[in-house]
């Protein structure tokens, strides 16, 4: 893909989801986006099954992070909705966390959905605390979207899947139209 060229034509800021793999940062540094949301990779995976290991990864992403920031480019972190992962990205330096909402979009029953949530809701206000902006996404949908729009932390959504999902039979316009409603309720 053209970078240099998505970005010149884009009329809303570029946030580039990526590695913290040196390779792919360089490539951020030289395109400029206006964020960096640093994600994990692992091989043959479809899309991402949780947040980034700062435990094992603090060094690696550290790095990652201290170059981006240098060339101007603001980075989130997104991380399982733990306590662990908040402090680690606070430590860390970075102003921004994204949480992962997949356990609370996969849930089944009433209460697994509930127990996501409050994880989510305290993650949210230990993050606020620490000065980070707070931001979550993964699974979030038209049908679970209202509660984690409705915490008081929240920042902003990252959905994306499910807006071009409904694009498709709807047209995009409607579709966003739609999600923005329930966002802002």
């Amino acid at each position: 893909a053209d970078l240099p060229a998505i970005k010149r034509v884009l009329r809303v800021p570029l946030n580039l989801e990526m590695g913290a793999h040196p390779e792919i940062v360089a490539v951020a540094c030289r395109v400029r986006p206006r964020q960096a949301t640093l994600v994990p990779e692992r091989r043959r995976e479809l899309t991402t099954e949780g947040g980034l290991n700062l435990r094992s990864g603090e060094r690696r992403i550290g790095l990652a992070v201290e170059r981006l920031t240098r060339a101007g480019i603001r980075v989130s972190l997104f991380i399982d909705p733990d306590p662990a992962s908040v402090r680690l990205s606070a430590k860390i330096g970075v102003p921004m966390v994204e949480l992962h909402t997949g356990r609370y979009a996969a849930a089944r029953t009433r209460s697994a959905r509930a127990r996501a949530f409050l994880s989510l809701s305290r993650a949210s206000a230990l993050a606020s605390g620490a000065g980070l902006v707070v931001a979550a996404g993964h699974g979030l949908d038209y049908h679970n979207v209202r509660p984690v729009a409705a915490i008081p932390e929240m920042e902003e959504l990252n959905i994306g899947f499910s807006i071009m999902a409904r694009a498709l039979e709807k047209g995009l316009p409607r579709a966003v139209r739609e999600m923005a409603e329930l966002v802002h309720r």
